[in-house]
């Protein structure tokens, strides 16, 4: 088993208002220092966030775009994708800024949005987004379908990172290598299988009523990539050696059997049972009731399978795997009382402006998987009459969601730097997102239209300027450990955003519009509405 250290490590100064001190600005300036320190607004419109969160993936689309694609920047990319090989790779999800499709956070990422569906379906409903997200996951999974051609092969990448790093082209014009890589029987990767079993397992929940065919299909893909995770097991940055320096499987593949045997053992049936043994006699050996982690993410799943284990109903159980549960839970416990800073020792650290704060590359993945993970686990508790019992106290689900209320109020503005870090949100947001098609104009049609990869680094990357296209609803890297952000295309720590990190906000953004809406209609104001008081 890794130690723990080797799961855990990873891989502009805050803006002043300045007034000229003449007139009525200096009268107005010395007015405002008799004032006691105000909160920033703690009006949101979740509703807007949540629209705008789906609206990304359109942005992230490989592929043929459909006829109501909403993205106008954005065009056809990626039509040959598997053609060398003799396979239909077309489609699926670029995972951030460049034009590489890796499997592994794709997958994550439809299983994310799927479960945010899964619990918040109503929410999202009334929001009006149902069908955007249903879009959202579908878009993925259809790609899926086509990349697991044999039971137990899975095509894993598109691209290779290192020669698309060398160059800075839209996804449409891009002149970089296509090349397809696989995991099979002689090369396995359990990772990457067992993660994309999850996320067509989530994804046959989601269309169990409104896509009955297409559900079962996802099923029966799940279930086979499942025995083909557990059969062959390896690393999937073993076999597909390009994805270590990009998307290394740290932790290995044991979460993402777990991960995989919880999600199965939601959507099926008849094998109910079988994934629900798989995840009790191998919860000590594959590290299920182990680990306690204070992060949640692509690579480590711990956190997120512990939650699900949690929320497993105890009544028909044995009273070993009663014990076994137990255990999960406590484990899922040691996570959200980490995120809630209510553990004796161990927390997720905070910035002196209040956000959750994990490591300085794309923080902000750790906090929306966070920020969803608790606001299922709230839903969870108010459904069955509990509380969250941390060592430093309890929490009520009210209690939880004012939490999540707050750090989603960070993201959307409420910080030292006055900056919503979800694109296209509010007035003031990240210009220079590092992301090749939000950077360029588009080439291909123009008179010489060619762009090479040196061009496009000198003639787009090292611009001042704002990116041309708007990437609206992407959750960039965000903010260091002292809440400063630095807006420049070449700091992709924290300005690229990732699918992954938008994926768990549409839950959290729907259960948050769902509240405003009843606040509204009751008249009630809901406390902690943002993190930073100036």
């Amino acid at each position: 088993m890794l130690v723990a250290e080797n799961i855990t490590k990873s891989m502009g100064k805050k803006t002043q208002c300045k007034f000229p001190r003449t007139g009525l600005n200096h009268f107005f300036l010395l007015m405002l220092s008799l004032l006691p320190a105000l909160p920033i607004s703690q009006s949101f419109v979740y509703g807007e966030a949540l629209s705008k969160s789906l609206l990304y993936f359109e942005a992230q689309r490989s592929g043929r775009l459909p006829y109501n694609q909403r993205v106008l920047w954005r065009q056809h990319s990626g039509l040959t994708d598997g053609l060398e090989q003799g396979v239909d790779l077309v489609g699926g999800y670029y995972d951030a800024g460049d034009n590489v499709k890796f499997g592994l956070p794709m997958a994550f990422t439809v299983t994310l949005l799927s479960w945010g569906v899964i619990e918040f379906r109503e929410e999202i409903a009334a929001a009006g987004e149902l069908r955007h997200a249903l879009e959202a996951i579908k878009w993925g999974t259809d790609y899926f379908i086509k990349a697991h051609t044999h039971p137990h092969v899975l095509w894993a990448q598109v691209g290779d990172g290192d020669t698309d790093h060398l160059c800075w082209q839209r996804p449409e014009d891009m002149t970089t290598s296509r090349r397809a890589f696989k995991v099979d029987e002689e090369n396995p990767g359990s990772d990457v299988a067992a993660e994309t079993a999850a996320a067509m397992a989530a994804a046959s929940i989601v269309f169990r009523r409104t896509n009955p065919h297409y559900s079962h299909l996802l099923l029966e893909h799940a279930q086979q990539l499942f025995e083909f995770s557990e059969k062959y097991r390896g690393n999937y940055d073993k076999s597909i050696k390009g994805a270590k320096g990009y998307y290394a499987s740290v932790s290995g593949y044991m979460d993402e059997l777990l991960w995989a045997a919880f999600w199965l053992y939601r959507a099926t049936d008849n094998n109910k049972n079988y994934y629900f043994n798989f995840a009790i006699q191998n919860a000590y050996s594959l590290g299920g009731i182990t680990w306690a982690l204070t992060e949640f993410s692509w690579d480590v799943k711990y956190a997120g399978l512990q939650i699900l284990a949690s929320m497993i109903p105890t009544e028909d159980k044995s009273e070993d795997q009663k014990q076994i549960l137990k255990q999960y839970t406590s484990k899922s416990e040691h996570y959200l009382c980490a995120c809630l800073n209510a553990n004796n020792a161990t927390n997720v650290r905070r910035t002196p402006g209040g956000l959750m704060y994990t490591r300085r590359w794309n923080n902000m993945q750790y906090v929306s998987t966070a920020l969803l993970s608790l606001t299922i686990v709230s839903h969870h508790l108010q459904s069955t009459n509990q509380t969250l019992n941390c060592p430093t106290g309890s929490f009520s689900p009210d209690k939880i969601l004012s939490f999540v209320r707050s750090q989603a109020g960070y993201i959307l503005g409420s910080n030292p730097m006055g900056l919503s870090y979800l694109v296209g949100y509010g007035y003031a947001y990240p210009k220079r997102v590092h992301h090749r098609g939000a950077s360029m104009e588009l080439q291909k049609g123009k008179t010489g239209g060619f762009l090479g990869c040196k061009q496009g680094y000198d003639n787009w990357y090292g611009r001042h300027d704002p990116n041309p296209n708007v990437l609206v609803g992407a959750l960039v890297g965000g903010p260091d450990s002292e809440d400063e952000y630095r807006d420049r295309r070449g700091n992709f720590m924290q300005t690229e955003a990732c699918t992954y990190n938008s994926a768990p906000l549409v839950g959290v953004f729907a259960k948050l519009y769902s509240l405003e809406r009843t606040s509204s209609t009751t008249g009630s104001i809901s406390s902690g509405g943002n993190v930073y008081t100036a």
